[in-house]
């Protein structure tokens, strides 16, 4: 069976945001988290682009025997399962993307104000992010996460991967060269960048399923809210790629 790879978002490492889901693929493919470069040592690496992470996924899925695998990703997690399909089209049987940091289309550039993320108090940057994440008006509680040491960690390492994101170049005809099967979800309560990049990305991944999940935001992602329906998805998502 074809091995299945997830991705985190910025705010949570994989091991500890992916439990509910894993435990709802528990007899589908073989499936691991993947953690973020940029939190691979205690401090973010020098020169860290989002390239850093496109290579340390090639590694790590080399270095577990996956030849070609299904990609799951949130957030920045799904805007570097796009780069990576982009670059490796005929490894990846499949694409997931929970409201990526971004489609690296021209119109979504400067969609989150993340240059300014540096310049906002240390001890106020997580929840100046996640204001940003959500419509106006929505109030933006996240899902609660078990206690951990990583977290402490995060607000370095999203001052660095933030721009990066935005700063990453793909083209456009490199990811027309992915041909498998892509999902895309997004809520209904986060900020509207993503419905609108829910309307460009079929136009990009021709063989793509769109679902909006009602009253969810980016911080109740379907991974950690409906496991179960996401699970199910996956699964159909996973036939259509031939297993």
């Amino acid at each position: 069976m074809t091995a299945v790879i997830l991705l985190p978002g910025i705010g949570a490492p994989a091991r500890i945001d992916y439990p509910p889901l894993m435990a709802e693929l528990a007899h589908s493919s073989p499936v691991v988290t993947k953690e973020l470069e940029v939190y691979a040592a205690d401090r973010p690496p020098q020169h860290y682009g989002l390239h850093l992470e496109v290579d340390g996924l090639d590694r790590f899925a080399t270095d577990h025997g996956f030849d070609r695998f299904h990609l799951v990703g949130h957030s920045i997690g799904a805007a570097i399962a796009l780069a990576y399909a982009a670059r490796h089209p005929d490894r990846v049987a499949s694409l997931a993307l929970n409201e990526p940091g971004t489609d690296f289309s021209d119109a979504d550039r400067g969609s989150l104000p993340v240059e300014r993320f540096s310049d906002v108090p240390e001890d106020q940057r997580m929840q100046w992010f996640v204001q940003q994440l959500g419509r106006p008006g929505v109030e933006m509680s996240p899902l609660p996460l078990p206690q951990d040491p990583e977290m402490a960690r995060r607000p370095t390492g999203m001052a660095v991967a933030l721009p990066a994101v935005y700063t990453h170049r793909v083209d456009v005809d490199d990811l027309r060269r992915f041909r498998g099967p892509a999902y895309f979800s997004y809520g209904s309560l986060s900020n509207e960048l993503w419905e609108r990049m829910a309307e460009r990305i079929p136009h990009v991944l021709v063989d793509c399923t769109v679902e909006r999940y009602e009253g969810r935001h980016h911080l109740d992602a379907p991974h950690r809210a409906e496991p179960r329906r996401l699970a199910a998805a996956l699964t159909a998502l996973w036939g259509r790629a031939g297993g």
